[in-house]
């Protein structure tokens, strides 16, 4: 239970909560536990009222104890649901409390952590294994601790009653609590592959519905659902041998349970021959043998929660134990210039091992404009994630105004550029608010929305939609063409006013007359800060400043379209094939 420790803060926290409801599950519990006692005397009472005042008393006094009784029940009933309230409540604040400790810290987390962890893994662990440890802080905390004080109470007063009956009783506790020792490991081994497997059928399932048009496009409907079919029945295995130690547990506790009211009455009755029990202390044995009945048979269930809540913890804590690579250790003020330097970069992918740039070293001043071409897996967009800090560099440094990237106020930074990524991501929402995403302060006139989206040559497809642009998107942009997903991808960057844009191969899914448009639309305000495009298509770079041709991390020729061209190198080469691939559409 050690990983447990971990919601220790979240009991200081709630402190009072809790403590109200250990007092409150005091309180039920003590009046769970006189009316035994009651009945005792009620028994008692009525033998020898019944003996010496006759009939007519005994009914009078057995409605006197009757009314205190179910007043006691009333008390009792009244301090349970104060028991619950405050009890069960807390588990929920704390639920709430940790889903937005683990969310939060999923999003310090650097780039390279999402990389190596499935999305499927991720979620489950902020919703299945968060609500195993809801159980545990709820009705675990809640049924263990009304066990300690209703076992304290009980035998407290069964002692009273009768302190060599009373060890009789307890005989098969021992037995039990070597059975709960017994089975608790191996409920926290088959707790942990249950989640396990949980956490696999979760990524399926996600994967499968984001990939849902590659799945149907390439018929492979069967196939999915068999995977699924495959991880949801390992699941059911080892959730049934979990079910099969709990099924075995329960009935185990109710017998051994079953032994100590038999003694009761047993040797209870025989201890009645010679006075060293009254009858109706026979009859409040088995009523607090009885009232243990449940409190007993729940520590199984208990057990298995607290070994699930375990397993689920640890499995959140490996993640919260996580620390981000990247880190922001400047918080002072940031005014972006746009002046870029790359000097002798070197960089690895950690995941693959794949080296994606090699001595890499290039400048570019502020209000310039450089293209990086090159064929797939030539290192650009890396150098784009490198220059964002969303790695850090394997050797070499990257300086911005002329400061190491990794000195500067990294949120600053990041606030002041704009970047538009080859993966275009939009949410499920208004075309608006995607928009406003792009803004630093989530507010800008409907007027800028417009600006920005006819800048990037969208406004006039989204005008044409029944709700403009407060028209839903579906999940990703769905219900958009590519090349508008593209455009409104662009007009998101340039609402923040960028002093550095970045443009990740980002027209690919528009036709050449629409990507010169945008691009005359993005060179009119282009004196004011810095663009770094990427591209596979020359059309769409050869106005740059300053163009890098890029061969497996290397630059391989640098200057301008002009220069390239008379240079009869590689970006000549690539420019005439793409002048007959243009030639050949037409």
């Amino acid at each position: 239970m050690k990983s447990l420790r971990h919601l220790n803060k979240y009991f200081i926290k709630y402190k009072w909560r809790f403590l109200f409801g250990i007092l409150f599950t005091i309180i039920s519990n003590y009046f769970g536990v006189k009316m035994p006692v009651y009945v005792k005397d009620t028994v008692d009472e009525l033998m020898g009222s019944v003996k010496i005042n006759g009939f007519n008393d005994a009914v009078f006094l057995s409605l006197k104890i009757g009314g205190i009784y179910i007043l006691l029940s009333i008390a009792k009933g009244f301090f349970l649901f104060l028991m619950r309230q405050t009890t069960i409540v807390m588990s929920r604040f704390i639920e709430f409390d940790l889903k937005n400790e683990i969310f939060n810290h999923y999003q310090k987390l650097d780039l390279a952590f999402f990389k190596k962890n499935k999305t499927g893994d991720l979620m489950n662990r902020i919703s299945e294994d968060v609500g195993q440890v809801r159980m545990y802080l709820g009705p675990g905390i809640m049924y263990t601790i009304n066990l300690v004080v209703l076992f304290s109470m009980t035998i407290t007063q069964m002692i009273q009653i009768s302190g060599k009956l009373t060890l009789f009783v307890l005989i098969p506790l021992p037995i039990m609590s070597f059975i709960i020792y017994k089975v608790s490991s191996k409920m926290n081994q088959l707790s942990g592959k249950v989640q396990q497997e949980q956490s696999t059928i979760s990524t399926i399932a996600q994967e499968t519905f984001a990939g849902i048009r590659v799945i149907k496009a390439y018929n492979r409907d069967k196939d999915t659902s068999n995977k699924l079919a495959d991880a949801a029945e390992s699941y059911k295995q080892k959730s049934m041998k979990l079910v099969l130690v709990n099924a075995l547990f329960m009935p185990t506790i109710l017998f051994l349970i079953g032994i100590s009211t038999m003694l009761a009455i047993y040797i209870g009755g025989l201890m009645t021959y010679d006075k060293q029990i009254s009858l109706g202390g026979i009859v409040a044995f088995i009523f607090f043998v009885n009232s243990l009945t449940w409190p007993f048979a729940s520590i199984g269930w208990v057990t298995s929660i607290i070994q699930r809540a375990s397993a689920s913890q640890a499995r959140i804590n490996e993640f919260l134990n996580e620390t981000p690579k990247i880190e922001n250790n400047n918080t002072d003020n940031l005014a972006l210039k746009g002046n870029i330097s790359f000097n002798n970069v070197s960089f690895t992918y950690e995941n693959t091992g794949i080296q994606a740039l090699n001595n890499l070293s290039f400048d570019v001043k502020s209000g310039e404009t450089l293209a990086i071409l090159g064929n797939t897996g030539s290192g650009k967009s890396s150098i784009l994630s490198l220059l964002m800090r969303q790695f850090d560099v394997s050797s070499g440094t990257i300086n911005i105004d002329g400061k190491n990237i990794n000195q500067i106020n990294l949120d600053a930074f990041r606030a002041q550029s704009g970047i538009v990524p080859q993966d275009v991501f939009l949410f499920s929402d208004t075309i608006k608010n995607n928009i406003l995403f792009g803004s630093n302060d989530n507010n800008a006139s409907e007027e800028e929305i417009i600006s920005v989206l006819e800048a990037a040559h969208v406004y006039h497809n989204v005008k044409e939609f029944e709700l403009g642009i407060e028209t839903e998107l579906g999940e990703r942009g769905v219900n958009l063409s590519g090349g508008q997903k593209q455009r409104i991808s662009i007009a998101r960057a340039l609402l923040r006013k960028p002093k550095l844009l970045l443009l990740d191969d980002c027209l690919s899914a528009v036709d050449t007359e629409t990507e010169e448009q945008i691009l005359h639309n993005l060179n009119q305000n282009a004196s004011d800060r810095t663009c770094i495009i990427v591209s596979h298509r020359i059309s769409t770079i050869r106005n740059a400043t300053k163009i890098l041709v890029l061969q497996e991390g290397s630059i391989i020729e640098e200057g301008t379209h002009e220069s390239l061209i008379s240079a009869a190198g590689f970006y000549a080469e690539m420019y005439q094939k793409q002048l007959l691939e243009g030639e050949e559409e037409i």
